[in-house]
């Protein structure tokens, strides 16, 4: 498991809107392993152990903090963490979702 590097704030909720249908669809073709459920994006991810899962989401936690865009974080069974994103300002999908998962495919290096 790599590093999660930090990012900036990746815009505030005044900026930002709902994502059309069309937008959501072609930003997850981007995204490795997301996949929708609802008015969310979700997904899964399981480690050798329950160490290496809780300083995946100690590091999912510190980048959310960076860009102030906040994930629901389950940690579950012994080595599984499931991570999902949902503007819940907005009700739904917005860029900064895609950005942030962006951001933790990118440093998860799963």
């Amino acid at each position: 498991m790599g590093n999660i590097g930090n990012v900036a704030n990746i815009g505030s909720v005044e900026s930002v809107g709902l994502l059309s249908e069309k937008d959501i669809e072609s930003s997850l073709t981007q995204l490795n392993g997301w996949h929708r459920e609802g008015a969310t994006i979700v997904r899964d991810f399981s480690f050798t152990d329950f160490a290496a899962a809780l300083a995946f989401v100690n590091q999912v936690g510190a980048v959310a903090e960076a860009a102030d865009h906040h994930p629901d974080i389950l940690l579950h069974g012994w080595n599984r963490v499931r991570l999902t994103l949902s503007t819940h300002s907005l009700g739904g999908l917005t860029s900064k979702d895609f950005s942030l998962a962006g951001q933790i495919d990118a440093g998860s290096g799963l």
